[in-house]
């Protein structure tokens, strides 16, 4: 285990991050603040429900692709930008597993507690490959993860999309740098389709979603010994048809004043005013294709789910 993130290194960015959002017009928190405990199983309840479509149709496509993929690329090393614990990681693994190339398995995540669990099952689960976890942070330590060549970067789930296009660049070119010519990323991105499905995917009748967005909120108290008014604030999902995003917020339901005394903060909100808390990109395969040759890569195979409702994208470093 490689350790890169000193210990207060959470509550230290999440001071610094809500201190610059909630100053700001319109007001701003980043959506890894969504993901502590609680707010991770309320996104595994998400993924479950019927309307939201990503999981499944990733998934959908990993059983069908994961074995084409595992000898195209012939990769060694899988190289996992997040906790490495999910299903869908692990078809990938079987299959470079069954193609007789898969050697190492590194794993990147910000929480050593959860990195430490998934590397613990990884290590029981494929015992012929050796395993490395690194506690980082995907827009700092790229440049620090081991492996060897082939490698495959997996970066799935559509997370690509919480990122606005300028740190989208950057992101992928760091990507390309960590990376010899001719090895490999496998890609998840969620596609435009229509309005309707994309807001009931963020906004599902049973407020799951709605409970997971407000839970940045009971971050905040918990950790920063703010005073927010959880239930005051409604949850709001749209589409932008301009950008191609769906953008969350979280509306003030009355004025109110709140203390967030670990920083020595009072933010004000009027009434209806919103907090916005996350964007999710939407993509077209021309999207995708021009945004990753521009970072040094060549896209070599597109796949889609049956629905075409999200793609994975196999890129060669060049």
């Amino acid at each position: 285990m490689e350790v890169h993130l000193p210990e207060d290194h959470a509550l230290r960015t999440l001071a610094a991050d809500v201190r610059r959002g909630l100053t700001a017009t319109p007001k701003t928190l980043p959506p890894k603040w969504f993901y502590d405990a609680h707010g991770s199983e309320l996104f595994e309840q998400i993924t479950r429900l019927p309307e939201y479509y990503p999981t499944r149709a990733e998934r959908e496509i990993l059983d069908a692709r994961a074995a084409e993929i595992a000898r195209i690329t012939g990769a060694h090393t899988l190289v996992e930008l997040g906790s490495g614990s999910s299903e869908k990681t692990r078809l990938l693994l079987d299959a470079l597993r069954d193609n007789a190339t898969l050697r190492q398995i590194v794993t990147l995540d910000v929480s050593e507690t959860a990195l430490r669990d998934a590397t613990s099952a990884l290590h029981a689960e494929y015992p012929t490959a050796a395993v490395h976890g690194v506690v980082g942070d995907f827009t700092e330590h790229l440049g620090l993860l081991p492996g060897e060549p082939l490698r495959l970067v997996a970066f799935l789930g559509g997370t690509l999309g919480n990122l606005l296009p300028d740190e989208r660049a950057k992101f992928l070119r760091s990507i390309r740098d960590v990376l010899d010519p001719g090895e490999w990323l496998l890609l998840g991105t969620d596609l435009v389709k229509d309005p309707d499905t994309l807001v009931r995917a963020y906004d599902d009748a049973a407020g799951v979603t709605a409970e997971f967005n407000r839970n940045v909120l009971r971050v905040l108290n918990r950790e920063l010994s703010a005073d927010f008014d959880v239930d005051a604030f409604a949850h709001v999902a749209l589409w932008d048809p301009v950008n191609e995003w769906i953008e969350m917020r979280l509306r003030a339901t009355r004025p109110m004043r709140v203390q967030i005394p670990a920083l020595g903060l009072q933010i004000a909100f009027a009434q209806d005013e919103e907090l916005h808390t996350e964007i999710s990109a939407k993509f077209r395969p021309a999207t995708i294709a021009e945004e990753l040759t521009a970072a040094g890569f060549t896209p070599t195979h597109h796949y889609t789910d049956s629905a075409t409702r999200f793609a994975l994208t196999l890129a060669r470093s060049t």
